[in-house]
């Protein structure tokens, strides 16, 4: 399941991040996103979905979404 499916409010834990980009890597990594980390879809909208993880909230893409598996 993609963060695309997930509930808005429901706690998920990140599985896998599927980018081919190793900066967009970095960069979710950077803002604490990587692999057993946990995840939750404050708000969905059209161009994506805000996001909190750890102790900040973040508004990504739809495409960013589809990359995380949860």
């Amino acid at each position: 399941m993609t963060l695309r499916d997930a509930e808005q409010g429901k706690e998920y834990i990140i599985k896998a991040i599927e980018t081919d980009d190793e900066e967009l890597d970095a960069f979710l990594f950077s803002l604490g996103c990587f692999s057993g980390e946990a995840i939750t879809v404050i708000k969905h909208r059209r161009s994506g979905c805000v996001v909190a993880i750890k102790d900040g909230r973040y508004n990504i893409d739809k495409d960013l979404a589809d990359a995380i598996i949860i």
